[in-house]
């Protein structure tokens, strides 16, 4: 059956120097459950409840931020179809810049390679601020101690690198307990919130189209998308999965559909603590404090404390997802000659991707010491360097995330078009071209307001110097690929193809005069 892409390829160096398991992520490491939990981490629900919602409250004002992660849901329940059905042709680390390059071409690929990198590194190292403020706060409310954040921070990029050196099968066990207790924690803030409503009782105006109006609601599509972003990752592991074929798309739409779910329920629970009519104001004074407020009145101080601890671990959890993600790309890219040869290959005795795990704790030592150094508590506003830190980087990444679901919606259109299997699959095309133009859309909106969704003064540089990164990530990825199809096309002809191009070359050594 055609592939869109020839299957006889030029001779690579990088190729043939791995001929041992050190080429391959260790298979059958992850189910249906270990996959689920992991890709959920990322997702952060305790962090999401506790400061992406009061922010779209107070700052954006928009009241039906409920029907907002509903809507947000069914765009991604569509872009997931196509997605998912691209995961069963497609097994690569490199999951989104793999899935490109084999429907746009490899240059396109060479781009998404250089974005994912980006988005995905700036998305975790943006964690470590608002956990180091969180931390920092911990030791001087119950311990007394004064405590620069950026040594907490410190400290969890060095837990954070030796757990991405371990198995992923450990990560998943670790990931799973933190994102279990989270969840049953909120939930039970949900519940409190409902059976002690606020002036307005068990009020549905959170769910009235009408809440969606108002000059912040594209800030709040591009700041809630950050909510969804890890249930796109479970490509990311198909090569360490017992049955990809099934379980990657299996684990995309129960990711999906959990985070959509749990946080429209939660953000209403929310309007309905406070009351519809108060939430924008309530959460405007109490800022990321507002669900400590309301558990503090709710369920007592002990339960608070309790969630003030699981605020840290959930952040961890989120940290350590990335991370596994970021490294994982970067095996990929190694493995494909994108990168040096050395993040190609994985650690003999636990099957990691050991190198690409080092790339990414030195990029995150490097950025949390830069802010400290920049740090001016002493003169200033204490929250700002952290609380930039987490803002300014995640935004940058979910900008360049959101990017690459548009650009890979499409790829799948093209791929199963140059396959000449569209006909079978045109429902799929047509919802994977809906969800494209809806995130593309997203996108736009996103980089127009900017400003407001890093706090940035109107005509600051920020407002396009940080969304000048993902911009220059593309243009570079171009080049570079340009370069490549130019200088190094035995490189160029196989981004994308993974361990496809090994097979392909022992095949040529096997039959030699084919």
């Amino acid at each position: 059956m055609p592939t869109g892409r020839s299957t006889t390829l030029p001779a690579s160096p990088e190729i043939s120097t791995y001929k041992g398991q050190d080429r391959a992520l260790r298979a059958d490491r992850l189910g249906t459950a270990g996959l689920l939990l992991s890709v959920l981490a990322a997702s952060a629900p305790l962090m999401v409840v506790a400061g992406v919602m009061p922010t779209t409250f107070g700052v954006m004002g928009v009241v039906g931020q409920p029907l907002l992660f509903v809507a947000l849901g069914l765009v991604l329940a569509l872009f997931s179809v196509g997605y998912a059905e691209m995961s069963r042709h497609v097994h690569n680390a490199g999951a989104f810049y793999a899935y490109i390059a084999r429907g746009l071409g490899p240059t396109a690929g060479a781009a998404a390679s250089l974005v994912a990198l980006v988005a995905y590194s700036a998305m975790q190292v943006g964690v470590y601020g608002i956990l180091g403020f969180e931390i920092s706060g911990l030791f001087a409310t119950y311990l007394k101690i004064e405590l620069a954040w950026w040594i907490p921070a410190l400290v969890a990029v060095a837990a954070t690198g030796a757990l991405g050196w371990l198995k992923i099968d450990l990560n998943a066990k670790v990931l799973g307990v933190l994102l279990l207790i989270e969840c049953a924690l909120v939930v039970v803030f949900d519940v409190a919130a409902l059976t002690e409503p606020g002036p307005e009782g068990l009020s549905l105006h959170a769910f009235n189209p009408e809440t969606l109006g108002g000059a912040g609601l594209g800030t709040a599509l591009g700041f809630c998308i950050a909510a969804f972003v890890g249930f796109e990752q479970s490509p990311v592991y198909a090569e360490e999965t017992s049955k990809p074929h099934i379980v990657v798309s299996r684990v995309m739409f129960l990711a999906v559909g959990f985070v959509a779910l749990f946080f429209a329920f939660s953000a209403w629970a929310l309007t309905v603590a406070t009351g519809p009519a108060e939430v924008v104001s309530t959460s405007a004074e109490a800022g990321p404090g507002l669900l400590f407020q309301l558990t503090e009145t709710r369920l007592g101080g002990t339960f608070t404390d309790v969630l003030h601890v699981l605020f840290v671990t959930g952040m961890f959890a989120a940290m350590l997802s990335f991370h596994n993600v970021v490294s994982r790309y970067a095996f990929a890219m190694g493995r494909e000659g994108l990168l040096p040869s050395a993040f190609g290959r994985t650690n003999p005795g636990t099957g990691a991707p050991g190198t690409g795990s080092l790339l990414q704790t030195g990029v995150a030592t490097l950025v949390v010491i830069a802010f400290a150094v920049t740090d001016d508590m002493p003169a200033g506003d204490p929250t700002a360097p952290v609380l930039h830190l987490f803002t300014w980087m995640g935004s940058v990444g979910a900008l360049g995330v959101t990017l690459l679901m548009a650009a890979a919606s499409f790829a799948v259109i093209a791929f199963f078009v140059r396959r000449g299997t569209a006909g079978a699959q045109i429902w799929r095309l047509v919802a994977a071209g809906a969800a494209g133009l809806a995130l593309l859309g997203i996108a736009v909106y996103t980089v127009k307001d900017f400003g407001v969704l890093v706090g940035a003064e109107e005509g600051s540089a920020l407002s396009w110097v940080l969304p000048g990164i993902i911009g220059a990530a593309v243009v570079t990825g171009l080049l570079y690929g340009a370069v490549l199809r130019s200088r190094r096309p035995e490189v160029h002809a196989r981004i994308g193809l993974g361990n496809e191009a090994f097979r392909l070359d022992q095949a040529a050594e096997a039959t030699p005069g084919d």
